[in-house]
């Protein structure tokens, strides 16, 4: 079978606010989400920026007895999820709740809960540990409480792929409803690592921007002076749908999700390959699957991390794929803004792309104050642009070489 699938409801929590519109509107503006960590001290750590959840009330999505047996990361899934869900305007009961499916990443999971409950254990010994640990902290959990406070009973999963986690979610389900396993999936992807040990871990490995003085001009893809990425958190869902399903209950739909291309650099555990062949073909094969041509793209939502190996290399992917025609593509990297959700960056963009391709608007990449010369595409520099989008890509790349892409399309009935 090869269904069409369609975006019907997106839901976003982000550092730019809470639920969809907040986001938007604030990529729109070219608002920073960055600013000093607030979660813990971060005094003694060498990156002391984050662009965090604010204001962020998980009891007005989870009940109050159940909100310290799941992680925060769960509890933006949930939030996300929901405002998906009530986006698409989608009911789900006895007649299709076998045909909807939940399928959301990430790419750590509970990092805040294993720390705590390891400060239990050395503190109090075993018998501190709460029964919760487990439940709260694994990845799968996500998917399951979503799945079961909706009462979704379709496939449910997790992907657990670094950065490319929740881009993998989002062509795993477009592939799942194209060879009717679903008709319907709420897919995505959730992290909530702003914690001692993953800021820590990241700042050790000098991946992390520095920039303590200046948070919100911290993460500058593309610009020369760019020194690491900012970690970021929060949850993007989507619901995507079978078109026939779609129009059968007169649903919005935002873009079609015509290509999915998954690769691996087999090069190196964190450092992306030196000629950009993994991410020339994972963008190619999400191209082959939709049938579409290079000159057919007009955007590109860049992974864009800010780190200096990132952004030249997928410049060099662009350019090596799209050839003449990659100067002719609007380029933007949302992580500029968002900063770096790790695993639920590729759901958190996926949904960007359908809102870009549906407001025929690309956001800005914020922060390219100096020009990198090996940085040399239209990155939609400061200021959104409105423009006409047929075809939009959002890239993903992870650690380990993992890399995916999503080819999303304006719909035309």
């Amino acid at each position: 079978m090869n269904r069409r699938v369609v975006v019907t409801g997106i839901g976003l929590v982000s550092s730019l606010g809470i639920g969809t519109e907040a986001t938007w509107d604030g990529l729109c503006a070219g608002r920073s989400g960055v600013g000093r960590i607030t979660k813990f001290d971060p005094t003694a750590f060498a990156a002391q920026i984050a662009a965090e959840v604010k204001d962020f009330d998980p009891l007005q999505f989870v009940d109050k007895k159940d909100v310290k047996k799941m992680d925060v990361f769960i509890h933006y899934a949930i939030a996300a999820s929901q405002f998906a869900v009530d986006d698409a305007q989608l009911t789900i009961g006895p007649d299709n709740a076998a045909r909807v499916g939940v399928f959301i990443a990430s790419g750590i999971g509970g990092f805040g809960t294993i720390e705590r409950e390891h400060t239990a254990l050395m503190q109090g010994g075993p018998r501190k540990i709460s029964p919760f640990f487990i439940p709260a902290a694994i990845i799968n959990l996500a998917s399951g409480q979503v799945s079961i406070r909706l009462g979704a009973k379709g496939p449910n999963m997790a992907t657990c792929t670094a950065c490319s986690a929740s881009a993998h979610a989002v062509g795993e389900a477009f592939e799942m409803i194209r060879r009717g396993a679903a008709d319907t999936m709420i897919v995505g992807g959730s992290e909530a690592a702003i914690t001692p040990m993953g800021v820590g871990g990241f700042a050790a490995m000098r991946a992390l921007s520095t920039r303590n003085d200046e948070p919100e001009r911290a993460s500058r893809p593309f610009d020369k002076d760019r020194d690491g990425f900012v970690i970021g958190e929060g949850a993007g869902i989507l619901v995507i749908e079978e078109l026939e399903s779609a129009r059968r209950r007169g649903a919005r739909i935002y873009a079609e999700v015509v290509g999915y291309g998954a690769t691996a650099d087999a090069f190196h555990i964190t450092a992306p390959s030196e000629d950009g062949d993994g991410a020339v073909r994972v963008m190619q094969t999400a191209l082959d699957v939709a049938g579409a041509r290079v000159d057919e793209v007009q955007y590109i939502n860049a992974h864009g991390t800010s780190t200096p190996f990132n952004d030249k290399l997928e410049t060099l992917a662009v350019r090596r794929l799209f050839g003449d025609a990659a100067s002719g593509l609007g380029i933007s990297s949302t992580k500029s803004m968002t900063g770096h959700l790790l695993g639920a960056s590729g759901g958190l963009e996926a949904g960007i792309t359908a809102l870009a391709i549906h407001h025929q608007t690309m956001p800005p990449t914020i922060n390219q104050d100096t020009p990198d010369p090996e940085c040399d595409l239209d990155y939609v520099p400061w200021k959104a642009r409105k423009a006409p989008i047929t075809y939009a890509l959002s890239n993903s790349f992870g650690f380990g070489g993992t890399n995916a892409a999503l080819l999303m399309r304006r719909f035309d009935g």
